[in-house]
């Protein structure tokens, strides 16, 4: 399926200054490389390659980029490693909402597995209490800079583990608190979300939310066991959707079964361009099937993944492609309008958000690209 490239439509800063929502951010991934190394020396770390910040970025950015899922999880053993007590988990939520307000996000869904952070001895519920506590500090902190969000907490268990059912109780215990849903990562291969079936029934019966990793380094078995076994609202990544359409000499696009329900039930899809890219999902930004999933009317959105180990922000991603594919505002403002639909906030704040932030944010963008632009006659 190939791509035209496409000349920047829209400039980085303007990027930069409109709203945006994220749904899809790893918490244990987007950690400054400062505070790793702070960390790790308030917590007696002792594993880390380098103490230099710019070195253990480059570190991190290095090793993630290796085409391979278990390879980019890697880096995972460092962040996770200093977030062992509730002081680390704070700040790093807290850091985690101040950055993302700082590049414009109005509203983000961060999701985090709290069994990892019970090596040392915390319980699931200290590590939910300083990550909620970080959260409420971080906002207010973005609050008083101009820089307001909301942000909320997705709990996500481990695929490869057994304590998922554990896990969605955590999510349902706490869904009063900033918890808005349940998600299961980790390798895909040999661990498909149907072994994790009493917890994805536990969150139904609770009418809470569920989004599911899937079709990132898996395929289609993975998106459809997501969806078809374990009632999946939102597909993390499924990128490999794309195999599921096929094109002929004309250049004409089919769906298949899959792909046309996904399509036709507005599944949202949680893209992460640049970490796809490393975790070989896809060869290269070109490549990316998210233009033409856009084309195609997908529920598109994008999203970041893992800011450190991708050296990515959400601007970023944005800029990227509109430099790859011609993006505009109006394409940026129907991503952002697609994620935020596709938020597990409620209806109203969703409506609060949309009409009263997204929509007058990028309405000025516009006039004011438009007053830049030079008339014709």
């Amino acid at each position: 399926m190939a791509v035209t490239i496409a000349v920047p439509s829209v400039d980085p800063m303007v990027v930069r200054r409109a709203p945006k929502v994220l749904l899809h951010d790893h918490l244990d991934g987007g950690l400054r490389p400062s505070t790793v190394i702070d960390l790790a020396h308030q917590t007696g770390y002792a594993d880390l390659p380098t103490e230099d910040p710019e070195q253990l970025g480059a570190w991190f950015r290095q090793g993630a980029d290796r085409k391979s899922l278990e390879l980019y999880l890697e880096g995972f053993r460092h962040t996770v490693g200093v977030m062992q007590t509730p002081g680390a988990i704070e700040r790093v939520a807290a850091e985690c909402a101040e950055d993302l307000a700082a590049d414009g996000v109005v509203y983000a869904e961060v999701r985090y597995a709290p069994e990892l952070s019970t090596q040392q001895g915390m319980d699931l519920d200290a590590v939910m209490a300083a990550w909620l506590a970080g959260f409420r500090r971080g906002a207010a902190a973005a609050e008083a800079a101009g820089q307001p969000i909301v942000i909320r907490a997705i709990v996500t268990a481990m695929r490869q583990f057994a304590r998922s059912v554990e896990i969605a109780e955590l999510a349902v215990k706490y869904r009063d608190e900033g918890v808005v849903g349940f998600d299961i990562a980790g390798p895909e291969a040999g661990f498909p979300p149907s072994r994790h079936l009493d917890a994805f029934q536990l969150i139904h019966r609770a009418d809470f939310h569920v989004t599911i990793h899937a079709g990132e380094a898996f395929g289609l078995p993975s998106i459809w066991e997501a969806l078809q076994w374990c009632g999946a609202e939102r597909l993390g990544h499924g990128v490999r959707i794309v195999d599921d359409i096929s094109q002929d000499a004309q250049g004409r696009y089919t769906l298949g079964r899959l792909a046309a329900f996904v399509r036709d039930t507005r599944v949202p899809l949680e893209m992460c361009p640049t970490s796809n890219v490393h975790t070989g999902a896809v060869a290269s930004i070109a490549e990316h099937p998210v233009d033409l999933l856009r084309r195609l009317r997908f529920r598109v959105t994008v999203n970041t993944d893992n800011r450190l180990m991708s050296g990515v922000t959400l601007s970023s991603e944005l800029e990227l492609l509109a430099r790859t594919f011609g993006f505009g505002l109006a394409e940026l403002q129907w991503l952002t309008l697609n994620a935020m639909k596709s938020s597990f906030l409620s209806f109203d704040e969703r409506l609060l958000l949309i009409n009263g932030v997204i929509k007058p944010g990028y309405s000025q963008l516009m006039a004011q690209e438009a007053a830049a632009s030079p008339t014709l006659v």
